[in-house]
């Protein structure tokens, strides 16, 4: 077998139950969807996680459309269709104001609210649309922005893909600058608890960044000035996320945010600190953030190769 055929793709990662449910959905069963998502409860880490990765097969599909007609006071069934009619708006371009179809998604995410007022997931999605759909620097969108950030804070104050989806509000690429990214990654570092995922966001920026050089100065930047040596993000990360988080209950985003981390110590030559990562991510190597930086699954087994070679025991003299 090739490297290459042992990458899993699956945007579900080991959430079991979830490749079912969406297995089940590209049949147009919507039932395999309900489990999940009630299965998840109030975890709304992997709440958001599991609503994220089925929009992503709903927006082709009807299944989530067809749950909501037949369960139309459903919180769930809501909070998908939210999702799903979000990403929907997205397909006629960015930056366009408010649309027929941004109006419904937002409308979805208010009777989603409604249905389960605790429940962040319908905020997240907030957030999603006003980047996507702001006019670039509007001072109205941005206060809009602020509002529904303080719903998110009210309800998962740590929530991993809130602080995602508005760090990349920040990236210059939408709405932001380089210094106010920085600046928002490292203040919500500074005041998170050790052990949780957040710890990754500098890193997030930095390989931000990173792609806006490239995209920009091409062959003048290259790849041989790279922003991971001696930067102290990537430590930080490892002694303030990795070090104190729970292996045994890993979040559902790990997969996205061990590939960075073991990106950043493997550019930083931090070898033998990413062997561990890149054992703990096993198959689930992702795009982003080793296509920054060229063919990202060549990047990864390469990388990976030398981490393990770094980690190997010097073999005993005879």
């Amino acid at each position: 077998m090739s490297q290459r055929s042992a990458f899993d793709r699956n945007p579900a990662t080991n959430d079991r139950p979830l490749r079912t449910a969406v297995e089940d959905a590209a049949m147009g069963c919507w039932e395999g969807a309900r489990e999940v998502l009630a299965a998840a409860g109030a975890d709304w880490d992997r709440r958001v996680f599991r609503l994220q990765v089925l929009a992503r097969a709903g927006a082709r599909l009807t299944f989530a459309d067809t749950w909501a007609q037949a369960e139309p006071r459903s919180p769930n069934a809501l909070a998908l269709l939210a999702h799903v009619q979000a990403l929907r708006s997205m397909v006629g371009g960015r930056g366009r104001g408010r649309s027929e179809a941004m109006e419904q998604a937002w409308e979805l995410c208010d009777a989603a609210a409604d249905a389960l007022p605790a429940d962040p997931s319908p905020y997240i999605v907030m957030l999603a649309l006003l980047r996507f759909h702001s006019p670039d620097r509007d001072r109205a969108w941005r206060a809009t922005v602020r509002q529904v950030w303080e719903q998110v804070e009210q309800r998962d104050r740590w929530n991993r893909e809130a602080h995602h989806e508005l760090l990349t509000y920040m990236f210059p690429a939408w709405h932001g600058t380089g210094g106010e990214m920085f600046h928002w990654a490292q203040e919500r570092c500074a005041h998170a608890p050790r052990g949780l995922p957040l710890h990754v966001l500098p890193l997030v920026a930095l390989a931000e960044s990173h792609r806006q050089r490239m995209e920009k100065d091409g062959d003048r930047y290259g790849l041989t000035i790279h922003p991971w040596t001696d930067n102290p993000s990537t430590q930080q990360a490892w002694e303030n996320w990795w070090v104190y988080r729970a292996p045994a209950r890993p979040h559902a985003g790990f997969y996205e945010d061990a590939n960075y981390l073991a990106h950043a110590l493997s550019f930083a030559n931090s070898h033998w600190e990413a062997a561990e990562v890149f054992d703990a991510i096993g198959p689930y190597a992702t795009d982003v953030p080793w296509s920054y930086c060229g063919d990202a699954q060549t990047l990864f087994s390469r990388h990976r190769g030398w981490a393990v070679k770094a980690s190997a025991p010097y073999p005993r003299r005879r």
